[in-house]
């Protein structure tokens, strides 16, 4: 018999450290080659982690909800053949499991009232508060902190690195006002921050977000605090567009064996605009702006169960027509059948949302951190407008959309974000009935 140290796998360069959100598998149960053993979450993927090996379960050493890092181990599977483990090692590991988890129940045990953020003028990410809820870390320890991160603010490594020493540093002095609200005594559980509301006529449904909502919600006022937003709008004629797509959409499916949407048409122009105005690729740290090399193309999309997620195009400059519609096909259906892995949705630069799917004429979309513009396209519509030819001006029917522009007024003025959604404007505009695919 032999040990076999099942590991957070690599998903990604950018992704770090992953949630756990559900053991599969318990102690004692047989696990096949690649079946899966547990379900782990980063910011908004959902995936699963299979076993390299067959065998049997014998310990978990991490529970629901516990933050894992890439590389660490997470459960010991038993096998019969010759998978062998460095005991060391595994002695090491575990007993450094084991003292984190003490010195994290401890802590727990210590901490009877709920962390309020409201009594705080500090800012916590989503992040660092569900990493202090499920671990017991008052408010009172959460401000005594010296965050590393922007304008002294607590990042999940400084959080997680009191937690690893928590337990041989004093507690700090609990805050008065959490303790008046919520007196702690020997025999009181731990209460949740806010009761669930209550339907006054009885007939209103109450249901708890959902993880990846909550996650949602967290990133979107993140943005609107973090970002000083202003809009531009532009009107587009895509007749032309429209004209080119509905010729050729049946032979480049037949060709290709992929649909052409309009998305990656207009990503397409996206992806040449940001190489004409690099200053819209760009993001903000402190009082640093980055300049990015590579142009990567968020596409935001709704899923069948009302959640947004982001899918990147990378080098999305480098991809031809063909290139880009493949690419935006496959991230589109893996996201609907939940089958995006983590990196999928990471480095992107600038992002468009196709707000004209839902009928929207046009909107006012919040920037994707740390991300400094969004493009919102808007519905085509059949509109009446003037035609300016050299025989003079008639009226006549045109497919029209609305481009909408939000970007970071910190590092992007009006200046540049309007010439911007106008170059992707003149790129529509300019589009070659004739052309290619």
């Amino acid at each position: 018999m032999a040990k076999f140290e099942l590991k957070l796998p690599k998903m990604g360069e950018s992704v770090a450290e992953a949630t756990i959100t559900n053991w599969l598998k318990n102690v004692g149960d047989h696990i096949a080659a690649d079946e899966a053993v547990l379900e782990i979450a980063t910011d908004k993927v959902d995936s699963e982690v299979p076993s390299e090996v067959t065998g049997r379960l014998t310990e978990i050493l991490f529970q629901v909800n516990d933050v894992v890092q890439v590389g660490q181990t997470i459960a010991y599977i038993e096998t019969e053949g010759g998978v062998v483990v460095d005991a060391p090692k595994e002695e090491t590991t575990a007993a450094n499991v084991q003292a984190i988890g003490k010195s994290v129940e401890a802590a727990a045990t210590a901490v009877a009232a709920p962390v309020d953020f409201s009594e705080s003028e500090k800012f916590y990410s989503p992040l660092v508060k569900n990493i202090a809820k499920e671990e017991g870390i008052s408010l009172a320890e959460l401000e005594a902190m010296n965050g590393t991160g922007k304008e002294g603010r607590v990042t999940k490594n400084d959080i997680l690195d009191y937690i690893k020493t928590r337990g041989s540093q004093p507690a700090p002095v609990a805050q008065p006002v959490a303790a008046v609200q919520q007196p702690a005594t020997s025999n009181q559980q731990p209460v949740a921050a806010k009761a669930a509301p209550v339907s006054v006529n009885g007939g209103d449904e109450i249901v708890e977000m959902d993880r990846m909502r909550k996650l949602i919600s967290g990133y979107m006022v993140q943005s609107v605090q973090t970002s000083a937003h202003v809009q531009s709008f532009i009107e587009v004629d895509v007749t032309n567009i429209v004209k080119w797509r509905d010729k050729v959409k049946t032979a480049f499916e037949k060709r290709e064996g992929e649909k052409l949407t309009f998305t990656p048409i207009f990503m397409e122009a996206v992806a040449k605009a940001l190489k004409d105005f690099p200053g819209m690729n760009i993001s903000v740290d402190g009082d640093y702006i980055i300049k990015k090399k590579n142009i990567n193309l968020g596409m935001a999309a709704a899923l069948p169960n009302g959640n947004l997620i982001v899918p990147v195009v990378k080098n999305a400059d480098q991809l031809n027509l063909v290139g880009m519609a493949k690419a935006v096909n496959d991230l589109g259906n893996r996201a609907k059948a939940g089958k995006l892995k983590p990196d999928d949705t990471q480095g992107g630069t600038y992002t468009v949302t196709n707000v004209g799917t839902f009928g929207s004429v046009f909107g006012t979309p919040i920037i994707n951190q740390p991300q400094v513009g969004i493009l919102a396209l808007g519905a085509i519509r059949k509109v009446p407008a003037v035609i300016e030819t050299p025989d003079g001006d008639f009226i006549g029917i045109r497919q029209k959309m609305f481009l909408s522009h939000s970007y970071d007024h910190r590092v992007v003025d009006g200046a540049l974000g309007g010439s911007f959604v106008k170059r992707v404007a003149e790129y529509l505009e300019a589009f070659d009935a004739n052309r290619d695919y």
